[in-house]
């Protein structure tokens, strides 16, 4: 059996035609994707942002209750390592920086090979000592002094000098090189259509975007400002769409050379996303920090199996479902505590095998769906939420040396087994703009999720399914003070 698991990062379903997109976007290589796969409408994502995102695709168990933005913990038994004991072997191809620099550490080693094209967003790379000039403009980039170093070496109008087209590039290689080959597993991830925003004027012309009044490709996480007329906002949205068109014209050329291999008789393809992003929907732009919509947790996937017909699948699925299924393909052993499970039977006749899941951030809220609803619980105010971690690195390198001061060591989770972490306590946080009570919103009859629903029957019922999925999926003691359970 070979695998091929394929990620493009913050990737809309609403800019996508076949989930009715409405020409948001040109993707027609995604669309002969759709045509030939299984098309998931009731996929979602689980732990947020970029890492945990990763971890849970690598084990299989929602981490956002215990721990933010992470390394792999000593404790986790991960996709390739379980791959490994069924002589599969496992290669990583990526520009997704996050797994190389701080809190991404022992993700990439997992596999039996790696390779990783440089220079997105804020990767430092290019050894430019005298910064260069930075253009007028505004957003999150202007500050990111990495990122314009870099951009001094790149050909903005040469494909090839963005990482994207040569992660479908080193793919092809692979398939060249092990076409012949079984038991392989290929880990796919391209950082795009993740901001910045940037690819040739080419891809961009297609959208017929003017902007010329100054640099703007990269958004602040936050609401939209004064700034942000339609103008901006149809300027973001068209780079946004650019930068997806040029990811799938290079995935068109990755697809080709399976059809040209004649893989597709014994190999599964799974394409899909980490989380989407706001492209000034709700006045919001990004991740992160807002009410955690269905534009950024009911997220696309879709799915070409061996002998499989093409279709549509209802049932629900989950980011922690997606390492069980890739196990299950291979004839793989499951570890024990995995909180998700295989979906190769929803692929084969749309069996249901879950009709509920939860997502969030670690210390914000948390969300509960059945698919008809979400409620989003939020945390009491002045609340603290208890932080696991076995390797004392986040995001922003070592935890402060005072932070670490008040750190507990033991075994808190009942995923350790023997090996102890650090536990230490931080401050619950809001949604931006939070209301004074907890949002249900109905899916089917407010698809855009646009009015909140004031219903104290239905959220008792919802309250008492998310506290059963909270004991299914281990979450600390400290989640049922922080949400009032």
């Amino acid at each position: 059996m070979r695998t091929i698991f394929l990620v493009m990062d913050s990737l809309n379903r609403h800019f996508l035609d076949c989930y009715g997109g409405g020409g948001k976007s040109i993707t027609p290589n995604l669309d002969r994707l759709a045509g030939r796969g299984v098309v998931f409408e009731n996929h979602w994502c689980g732990s947020m942002p970029c890492m945990p995102a990763r971890r849970e695709m690598m084990t299989g168990r929602l981490n956002f209750l215990e721990t933010p933005w992470s390394p792999i913990m000593p404790w986790d038994k991960c996709l390739p390592d379980i791959l490994r004991k069924k002589n599969v072997y496992s290669h990583m191809i990526t520009d997704h920086y996050h797994y190389f620099h701080s809190g991404g550490e022992a993700y990439h080693d997992l596999f039996d090979s790696w390779e990783f094209e440089r220079g997105q967003e804020g990767d430092t790379w290019k050894p430019l000592v005298t910064d260069p000039q930075v253009p007028e403009g505004r957003g999150r980039g202007m500050d990111r002094m990495p990122y314009w170093r870099n951009s001094v070496f790149k050909d903005p109008e040469d494909d090839l000098s963005y990482p994207t087209p040569r992660c479908f590039e080193r793919a092809c290689d692979f398939i060249d090189i092990n076409k012949e080959a079984d038991n392989w597993h290929l880990h796919l991830e391209v950082f795009d259509p993740h901001e910045p925003f940037d690819c040739p004027k080419k891809y961009r012309d297609l959208y017929d975007d003017k902007w010329d009044k100054y640099w703007y490709s990269w958004p602040e996480y936050s609401k939209l400002s004064p700034e942000d007329d339609a103008e901006a906002v149809a300027h973001i949205r068209k780079s946004y769409a650019g930068t997806l068109t040029m990811a799938d014209y290079w995935l068109g050329k990755f697809l080709d050379k399976m059809d040209e291999c004649d893989m597709w008789k014994d190999t599964l393809l799974v394409l899909t996303t980490d989380h989407g992003h706001l492209l000034g929907e709700h006045g919001y732009w990004a991740k992160n920090y807002q009410l955690d919509y269905r534009e950024l947790a009911n997220i696309p996937m879709i799915v070409c199996a061996p002998g499989q017909a093409a279709g549509r699948r209802k049932a629900m699925t989950a980011t922690m479902d997606l390492m069980p299924t890739l196990v299950d393909y291979h004839g793989a052993e499951l570890p024990v505590n995995v909180h998700g499970h295989s979906f190769r039977k929803t692929i084969e006749d749309d069996t249901c095998l879950r009709t509920e899941t939860i997502f969030g951030y670690f210390g914000k809220d948390v969300n509960y769906t059945d698919g008809r609803h979400t409620y989003c619980r939020q945390p009491l105010k002045g609340s603290k939420i208890k932080h696991h971690n076995g390797f004392a690195r986040g995001f922003h390198g070592f935890f402060n040396e005072e932070v670490m001061k008040d750190f507990e060591a033991g075994i808190f989770l009942p995923s350790q087994g023997r090996i102890p972490c650090w536990r230490f306590e931080e401050d619950s946080v809001f949604h931006a703009d939070a209301v004074d009570y907890n949002e249900i919103f109905d899916l089917e009859n407010d698809p855009g999720q646009l009015c909140a629903v004031l219903d104290d029957a239905l959220e008792t019922k919802l309250v008492g399914r998310l506290r059963a999925l909270l004991e299914k999926y281990e979450a600390p003691e400290c989640q049922y003070t922080r949400l009032g359970l």
